[in-house]
């Protein structure tokens, strides 16, 4: 029976488990989670991943967990010592796509038996015709080889082979299976060796023609059986496949007899016919919205369900999803298949009987869809508007002027934005643009106003509207669009007419405003499955192109403050409002979203927490730093080499290590290679100079000594160091406000692995480094043991250890625990405490106050309590302090803030 209890955390905690850290490591950590007051851990997803996944986005069985996390028994012991503790499990699912791998037995059904594969519409292929040699033929195109095809086989890189799975070629590391009709033409020569008697007769049976072969399965255990028992067959067989592997011509006769065409790895963007996640050749898509698909992909997860031992799902990347507003109202139907009545539902459109988030990335300028039968997002818009709420605009207005000085690079954000989509469009995408632009020709036939727009036409224009499309996707279904797709798809439109100009003809785009916003003329009224089918398939695409060209590419590009470049950000926003947007963003997500995920680092931040914590503080000193950045670029000319880094790199470089620079004196001996490694993946990243398609090593190499060379250089580490100095204890006072406002908004706080200490993780792999867990249960443990006798001050004088934020964690995971109703339903009011202050009120019961740009407000090394501060909170009644335990009556915020720089007030 599916649980019919909905249950919506309080605390969530994301463990990223992998071969180095499996259920077991993660069950022995549940008690420390479990006193920390964590309802829920929210798992990487568990099913069988590729070997030596770090990640486990790369699954290759989805009827299987993962054997390198450990056992189903394992998994079992995990999930029974959670429930114990009373801690439920956020399991993360990747519909969306898997492994395109040797290990995926559906994928190699397909590469073995193409059309004839049971398995062939699991996948998302474009099955079109090409000619080869003469012949038309359906293939996929694997474009894995490290050099053109024919220089490959010259290598004899590729060869033949045969074990008890039958005939395969390998590529260094790489199986492919060879296609049962092929088999004959292998055999023939070793059959036509032996003696016309026994197994020759018997093995004749086997290749007499290519049209008349057995089930594959018994052909493969069939020739393996003889080739054990029978030596003739075995030494003629062996000479045979050398032969073969020997002669180029052989090789490549049989490879062309395949469902698929090798290729060199560089065609990829033009020629792949399978869709990809983003732009990654090993991950193939998954059709999920075929029903035979979705229940197979989704069916050890539903077992799991059923059995209650999952009791929330996140889904990954849904903007992927050819439907995913169908895709997510099938789920919640199947997961309630058991008759459970629904939870609580904010209307009629959006009935929840599980708690499902999606990673849905929203842009400043759109909201979660309605419709989207879910409880919220995985964060990122919680993340995007209290980071904003740490950026003084008007500082952020003069870093804006040095930026460009310094740099000399005039764009505006979006610009860079257009530039970097169309950039990857072309570089990574344009197959699937072309296929695109072909299937928008074949629309245009129909109308008699469109027919003659030329095909490269029309790829241009649909080219254009995709760069300047500024969400990550719409969602038309059988309808014409909402008011906010419609929004979306009118400004995207506006934006291509603007940025073509007169190079194209304006009726393109008035075709495409038809198409995209579904409003065909009454006599094309026939053609709207055909106008659907595209514009669902250009939805599909866009999402891809906004992570690569936005996330992967412009986040790397422009470098005013790093700590706007975050999904689902605007690093180029100029006037704002923080603490308005903040409010706004709360009393909305009360309203309509209570249950989302408030994320402040995730897997895939660009940069942890705190390091955003401490990188937002430059906007509160422009000036201060602006001359630290321009004494240290003439302090490290004469390390540069052949102007790299560019004054742009540069910047970006010494904001890293701002963020950055460790508070333990032991970790300061990893900062180099962690910085080189950031460095290498931020400049590949930007494109700009280097990339993953074509690294220039030369280039890299001289970023990477310069990085070395700076670390080493002493009258810049010794300025640097001050300087970082004041930054680090500033930006410790936001990342403690940072901890506060996420446990208290409107919401489920979401904690990163590590993120209970001050951790200053850059982007991934540095942020799947190992956590120390015996050291945060033990420091918990002895603040626990201390209780009322913990000493506020000591914390305060020690904050660099981390336990500081440890301590206001664990005590407001308590008070959501005591005052559950409060915080699942209680209203938000917001409570005016001057610009230096954020404060609201949550229902009746807790108030809470935090400090922002306490630069203005205290010198470095000092925090801000007692008599620095001015002003009260107009707020009535008694109050307890929740870290102080002090009861006060009245509320300046001399008293508010007396022996504490933040402060959570619950009514006595």
């Amino acid at each position: 029976m599916i649980p019919r209890m909905y249950r919506r955390p309080r605390a969530t905690y994301r463990l990223q488990l992998n071969a180095s850290f499996t259920f077991n490591e993660a069950r022995r950590i549940v008690p420390y989670l479990a006193d920390l007051g964590i309802s829920d851990l929210y798992l990487s997803p568990i099913l069988k991943a590729r070997k030596g996944s770090a990640h486990g986005y790369d699954v290759v069985d989805a009827f299987a967990l993962n054997p390198e996390l450990g056992t189903d028994e394992d998994f079992a012991a995990l999930q029974q010592e959670a429930s114990s503790r009373g801690l439920g499990l956020l399991i993360d699912i990747v519909p969306n796509h898997m492994a395109a791998s040797d290990e995926n037995a559906w994928w190699m059904s397909v590469l073995e038996n193409g059309p004839n594969s049971r398995y062939l519409h699991y996948f998302d292929i474009d099955w079109n015709p090409f000619t080869s040699r003469g012949q038309t033929v359906n293939k996929i195109l694997l474009p894995i080889l490290g050099k053109p095809y024919g220089e490959a086989l010259d290598a004899r890189e590729i060869q033949l082979a045969f074990d008890c799975d039958g005939f395969f070629f390998t590529y260094y590391d790489r199986r492919l299976p060879v296609a049962p009709h092929s088999y004959s033409r292998i055999l023939r020569d070793t059959v036509d060796s032996l003696p016309k008697e026994g197994v020759g007769i018997e093995l004749h049976d086997l290749v007499v023609g290519e049209t008349n072969v057995p089930n594959s399965r018994f052909l493969k255990e069939t020739l393996w059986r003889i080739y054990e028992q029978d030596r003739s067959f075995h030494d003629a067989l062996d000479r045979n496949i050398a032969r073969i592997n020997g002669e180029v011509d052989a090789l490549d006769d049989l490879l062309d007899r395949q469902w698929y065409r090798l290729a060199y790895w560089r065609i990829a963007s033009q020629k792949i016919n399978y869709r990809r996640f983003f732009d990654i050749v090993d991950l193939v898509g998954v059709r999920v919205e075929n029903p035979e698909v979705f229940e197979a992909r989704n069916r050890r997860i539903f077992e799991l369900v059923q059995e209650g031992k999952i009791t929330g799902l996140r889904i990954d990347h849904i903007d992927g999803l050819y439907d995913p507003i169908g895709y997510l109202r099938k789920l919640q139907l199947r997961l309630n298949e058991a008759g459970a009545p629904p939870a609580t539902a904010s209307d009629e459109r959006r009935t929840i009987s599980f708690y499902v988030v999606v990673e849905k990335i929203l842009e400043r300028c759109e909201d979660l869809p309605r419709d989207f039968p879910v409880s919220g997002t995985t964060g990122y818009d919680f993340l995007d508007t209290l980071n904003a709420l740490f950026v003084d605009s008007d500082g952020l207005a003069r870093l804006d002027a040095f930026y460009r000085s310094f740099t000399g690079l005039t764009k505006s954000f979006a610009e860079v934005c257009y530039d970097k989509k169309k950039q990857v469009i072309e570089e990574l995408f344009s197959g699937e643009m072309r296929s695109l632009g072909k299937r928008l020709s074949g629309i245009a036939m129909a109308d008699r106003n469109a027919r003659d727009f030329a095909p490269v036409d029309l790829t241009a224009a649909l080219t254009e509207v995709t760069a300047c499309l500024d969400v990550y996707r719409t969602y038309l279904r059988e309808g014409g669009p909402d008011d906010a797709d419609r929004a979306a798809l009118e400004r995207a439109l506006a934006c291509a007419r603007q940025h073509a100009g007169t190079s194209l003809d304006s009726r393109l785009f008035q075709f495409l405003e038809l198409v995209l916003l579904m409003n065909p003329h009454p006599y094309l009224e026939s053609e709207r499955d055909n106008w659907l089918a595209f514009v669902m398939r250009w939805q599909q695409f866009t999402g891809r192109v906004m992570a690569k060209g936005v996330e992967d590419t412009a986040f790397y590009s422009y470098n005013r403050l790093l700590s706007l470049n975050e999904v689902g950000s605007d690093p180029g926003r100029d006037d704002f409002d923080g603490l308005k947007e903040f409010h706004e963003r709360n009393r909305r997500v009360q309203s309509e979203w209570p249950g989302t995920l408030n994320a402040t680092s995730t897997h895939d931040t660009k940069r942890s927490e705190d390091v955003r914590a401490r990188i937002s503080v430059l906007s509160e000193i422009p000036d201060a730093w602006t001359r630290h950045v321009r004494r240290w670029s003439r302090m490290n000319a004469h390390l540069r080499s052949n102007g790299v880094p560019d004054p742009n790199e540069e910047l970006m470089l010494y904001q890293t290590l701002v963020g950055m620079w460790p508070l333990d004196e032991e970790e300061r001996a990893g900062v180099r290679d962690r910085l080189k490694q950031f460095l290498e993946k931020a400049a590949r990243e930007a494109k700009a100079h280097t990339s993953w398609v074509s690294p220039d090593a030369g280039y890299e190499k001289a970023l990477l000594d310069f990085a070395d060379a700076l670390l080493n250089h002493q009258e810049f580490c010794g300025d640097f160091l001050k300087f970082q100095k004041r930054i680090a204890f500033y930006g410790a006072i936001n990342a403690l406000s940072q901890v506060v406002l996420k446990a208290t908004s409107p919401g489920v706080p979401d904690f990163y692995q590590g993120s209970d200490l001050f951790d200053l993780s850059l982007v991934d792999p540095d942020n799947r480094r190992a956590v120390d867990y015996e050291r945060r249960s033990m420091m918990l443990r002895k603040m626990k043991a201390l209780g009322e006798r913990l000493d506020l001050a000591t914390l305060l004088r020690r904050w660099h250890d981390g336990r500081l934020k440890m301590f206001i964690t664990w005590r407001l995971l308590d008070l959501r625990f005591r005052r559950g109703e409060t915080f699942a339903n209680g209203a938000y009011e917001p409570v005016d405490g001057g610009r230096n202050v954020c404060a609201f009120r949550r229902g009746g019961d807790v108030l809470v106050a935090v400090p922002r740009f306490v630069t203005e407000i205290v010198k470095p090394g000092v925090f801000p309590v007692g008599e620095v501060w001015s002003g009260n909170l107009s707020c009535s009644g008694r109050w307890r302090n929740v870290f102080s335990g002090d009861t006060i009556d009245t509320l300046p915020l001399a008293r508010v803030f007396e022996k504490f720089p933040v402060a959570v007030l619950e009514k006595v």
